[in-house]
């Protein structure tokens, strides 16, 4: 074996270039990458030595976290570094004098808009933020180690006290075994449909709900709970209107009607939103590595979103419409093929339609419930959490959820200048009052 392939831990999956496709176009807006982030609200300091031995042993059972992205010829890799090997745990300390509030803020500020080479970057990072009245655990991770469902399970492993369940999984990705079972034949037949898809999705022009002609400068965020009286009347109108698998698609519309609210006279001829369709196993023991998801379209003309009813009765039928034409495996030849592109071309496909212009309204994403054990994290209660990512401009803004607690959590992620906290203070009541509307 060469020296050139001694060093390789792990190849790119399909999903995984797709979202380096993504950090390369959000690096080529002068942000910081496809860095992303999971923050949890601790209501102690907890226990720093049980918390540092789980990190560490979670680095040399899976020496992934300490790799470094490299490109060879037109693939990418993750390969063992031939410099020191990365740290992975970190603790930042507020000052005495300084506002607990803004210490925190910052400092996560800071973490998500840090600009790094690719090839520098650690794929993942632990970041204990400390104040005397108020901690946060941060995750940041690069996107093409792994998705949102990867972290949860990173998090219950890091929560378990015997961890010999969790092991390293050396099959083929599951997006790779499910593209193996299709013929030739069936890759090219599902690439087609997927290509139909797309010119159809295409045919619409998507709105862009803000523009600006400033450089983008940064990444910010604003985080808003729901009580959870609030919380379990949204659930129920969420099932009424689009069942009890369509919770995701009511939020997707809410959101679409508050942007329509917020500016009515937006140019296009409707608003189109990616959200993730997750291929990961239910109960995977296998806590991380690599992306599990093919990406579809939530679209919805600008006079269907005017009508609530007639707005979540398309939204329910286009889900439906994908799921009866495997729609979502029907990305994954197409996610195949744009893994061979270069990224800057497999960047534009993803995003730009047929016109050459921006596909995406906003990005969306849905982590669900989370269900994490009282009394496992070490040393402390976890009491809320959020989570963050960076977006290209445009469309500048990403809406994610969740729920724990049986609060559901929104985070609005917006570039600066392009957005600022009073505009997404407006979106948001725009939005609170969509989700809470039972008419």
């Amino acid at each position: 074996m060469s020296d050139a392939k001694q060093d390789i831990l792990q190849a790119l999956n399909i999903a995984d270039s797709f979202t380096l496709a993504m950090d390369e176009e959000i690096r080529q807006d002068g942000l910081a990458g496809s860095l992303c982030g999971f923050g949890l609200e601790l209501d102690q300091t907890p226990d720093i030595t049980k918390l540092q031995q789980r990190i560490d042993k979670f680095g040399q059972q899976f020496p992934v976290a300490l790799a470094s992205l490299q490109q060879r010829g037109k693939r990418f890799y993750w390969c063992k570094r031939e410099e020191v090997v990365p740290t992975l745990f970190f603790q930042h300390h507020c000052p005495d004098k300084q506002s607990e509030q803004t210490f925190q803020k910052d400092t996560v500020n800071r973490l998500i808009n840090e600009k790094q080479d690719r090839e520098l970057i650690s794929p993942i990072e632990f970041h204990l933020i400390i104040s005397p009245s108020q901690t946060t655990f941060f995750f940041r991770w690069i996107h093409p180690f792994c998705d949102a469902r990867g972290i949860d399970l990173i998090l219950k492993y890091l929560c378990a006290e015997d961890t010999t369940p969790f092991q390293q999984n050396d099959s083929k990705p599951l997006v790779n075994q499910q593209l193996d079972k299709y013929s030739w034949w069936k890759k090219l037949t599902l690439l087609i449909k997927a290509k139909r898809y797309i010119l159809s999705i295409d045919e619409l022009v998507s709105i862009q709900p803000f523009k600006s002609k400033k450089a983008p400068q940064q990444l910010n965020y604003n985080i808003l709970k729901l009580s959870e009286s609030q919380t379990e009347q949204v659930t129920k109108i969420a099932r009424k209107k689009v069942g009890l698998t369509g919770t995701s698609l009511y939020y997707i519309g809410c959101f679409m009607r508050a942007l329509d609210k917020l500016n009515p006279d937006h140019e296009g001829d409707a608003y189109c939103s990616p959200y993730a369709f997750n291929l990961r196993k239910q109960r995977a023991l296998t806590p991380m590595i690599a992306n599990h998801v093919c990406a579809l379209f939530a679209q919805a003309p600008r006079a269907i979103v005017q009508d609530r009813d007639k707005l979540f009765a398309h939204l329910k039928q286009q889900n439906m419409d994908v799921i009866r034409q495997q729609l979502d495996y029907a990305f994954l030849p197409l996610m195949w093929a744009g893994s061979w592109l270069s990224l800057d071309k497999y960047g534009k496909v993803l995003r730009l339609s047929k016109t050459k212009q921006e596909r995406s309204s906003f990005w969306f994403s849905d982590v669900g419930k989370l269900d994490i054990p009282q009394q496992s994290f070490p040393g402390a209660e976890i009491t809320s959490l959020f989570h963050l990512c960076q977006v290209t401009t445009p469309p500048g803004l990403a809406f994610l959820c969740c729920i724990y607690q049986n609060q559901l959590i929104l985070s609005y992620n917006f570039v600066e200048p392009m957005l600022n906290p009073e505009k997404i203070e407006q979106l948001h009541q725009l939005v609170l009052a969509e989700l809470l509307d039972d008419n």
